[in-house]
């Protein structure tokens, strides 16, 4: 996996540093400046390492916020795999074309997931094939600069409610990626054709997609209800997959989406293997 190699790096020098002080749902896991929290369903550390749902917060959230969630971490009991919460450097995600009152000059948020996983794989029984990255808002526009410029380092991903700020990049840095973009049909915070917010523009997730399927050169797309979600599903020659699933409401999410396209990921990386 692209990364890899970084990943391990990272995890030697976080273990060369000394043990780890103990973290959960209730404590930071530090990082220096930085920090995430993890919630471990019942049983985890029994036999092979499991899967992982790394979940993005939306403007102004928190990792607090994830774990106080009882549908995230009941998400995560359902699936037996751990809930990993992120928090952004400030209020929002350091990503291009953020609006300038939420920027951080000196954040960088591709190295902080890096070292989020290289700890979390070391301290924690992981398993890295099967970690899944999402986020909701602000969240899932972290989510789809994660997919552009660290595709390799995820089993997959799902950006609810959120992508790119303008400009959109052009193509992305790493290969493509299996990809499930939740989005409310009637959402008006983050509309599916953008909004001006300050001095930025949210990007148009229709146009992100055409790119997106373009660069991964998925084939055209079939239409499936998969209860409340109606999907546009694609593949590329590879069998990676590029859905585009609607729901109906506003600017929200359902636990029951996430855990709906973490079964369409399983089975489609079971077909890729």
């Amino acid at each position: 996996m692209i990364g890899r190699g970084l990943l391990g790096a990272l995890a030697l020098l976080l273990l060369a540093v000394g043990p780890a002080a103990a973290c959960g749902q209730e404590s930071d896991c530090v990082l220096g400046e930085r920090f995430y929290r993890i919630y471990l369903p019942d049983g985890f550390d029994d036999g092979a390492p499991r899967g992982a749902i790394v979940f993005a917060h939306g403007y102004r959230g928190s990792a607090a916020g994830v774990m106080g969630n009882p549908s995230l971490t009941g998400l995560a009991e359902r699936l037996g795999v751990a809930l990993i919460a992120v928090k952004s450097a400030s209020e929002d995600w350091n990503i291009p074309g953020v609006p300038s009152h939420s920027k951080v000059p000196d954040s960088d948020e591709l190295a902080y997931f890096d070292a989020v996983l290289a700890d979390a794989t070391a301290r924690f029984a992981i398993d890295p094939e099967r970690i899944v990255m999402t986020g909701f808002s602000a969240g899932g526009m972290m989510v789809w600069n994660l997919i552009c410029h660290r595709s390799e380092s995820f089993a997959g991903f799902v950006p609810m409610a959120g992508t790119f700020w303008r400009p959109m990049p052009e193509r992305c840095e790493t290969p493509p990626a299996n990809v499930i973009h939740l989005h409310g049909d009637s959402d008006r915070i983050v509309p599916l054709a953008g909004r001006k917010v300050a001095d930025a523009h949210q990007g148009d997730v229709g146009q992100v997609l055409e790119m997106y399927g373009f660069y991964g050169g998925y084939g055209p797309p079939l239409v499936r209800q998969d209860g409340a979600l109606t999907c546009q599903e694609r593949r590329n020659p590879e069998g990676m997959i590029l859905d585009f699933c609607l729901f109906p409401g506003g600017h929200g999410f359902k636990a029951a989406y996430i855990q709906q396209a973490w079964e369409r990921l399983e089975a489609a990386l079971a077909q890729q293997d």
